[in-house]
């Protein structure tokens, strides 16, 4: 795997195809601060589909606020957070979920009544562990029913609890678990493993979405066409005196 820079347009992408520069299978897109190689590698494990690349679609920044995460990650299709975070013993721990549907700012709950819609999943690579949404076929079918929460007003939450919360200025994650993971764990924190919904600090955030890697007879074709742009261009390009 190799992490690739986003540097420009579609064009500039297309022609570092044909230089070797191409993306592939696993290249995170755009850079980041929180994955590494291994990491990418353990995300593709964790969901269990195959390699993909990830396109870094929001990065936190200071002042931001939930409104800056929903115009970056809105209508994205299925992404993975990741969340940076110490509580107040100066532990760090780097957390997360996989949300298969795309962000919203005003859907409010995504709810997923059937057991083949239950596949966001919440991660701690500090532990490391994974947690499921809970199955219907649990004493309370309904228990892992409601996956994400979508509103301008908040950062990425996952499950009731909160399973997974982060706060409107994102400053501030909680996790109390509910609706992700063994329900014999309510309430304890996939975080830090403390009770009672304690709050953390948020040092970093990132969300990137699940980018397909293209076949070979796509990047033919991709370069066919910007091999046709390029001559196109310089066959408008006024001649100079």
């Amino acid at each position: 795997m190799k992490t690739i820079i986003a540097a420009g347009g579609m064009l500039l992408a297309i022609a570092g195809a044909g230089m070797g520069g191409a993306a592939r299978a696993g290249d995170i897109i755009g850079g980041s601060s929180l994955l590494d190689d291994s990491r990418h590698a353990q995300l593709e494990r964790w969901l269990g589909q195959g390699e993909f690349n990830l396109n870094n679609v929001y990065t936190l920044r200071p002042g931001d606020t939930s409104v800056n995460f929903h115009q970056g990650a809105d209508g994205k299709g299925a992404t993975f957070t990741l969340i940076e975070v110490s509580n107040t013993a100066g532990e760090s721990f780097l957390v997360g979920g996989y949300n298969p549907q795309s962000w919203s700012s005003t859907d409010g709950w995504h709810e997923t009544p059937r057991d083949f819609q239950r596949t966001a999943f919440m991660f701690n690579f500090t532990t490391p562990a994974v947690y499921r949404q809970v199955l219907s076929s649990f004493e309370l079918p309904s228990q892992g029913q409601r996956q994400t929460f979508n509103d301008i007003l908040f950062g990425p939450v996952f499950g009731t609890g909160p399973d997974l919360f982060v706060n409107d200025d994102l400053t501030k994650a909680l996790s109390w678990q509910l609706s992700y993971g063994n329900p014999a764990n309510e309430g304890i924190s996939i975080i830090d493993g403390s009770t009672r919904g304690q709050t953390v600090t948020v040092n970093a955030m990132e969300i990137f979405a699940i980018a397909p890697v293209p076949e070979p007879a796509s990047y033919a074709m991709l370069l066919a066409g910007a091999g046709m742009l390029a001559m196109w261009s310089r066959k408008r390009k006024p001649s100079q005196a």
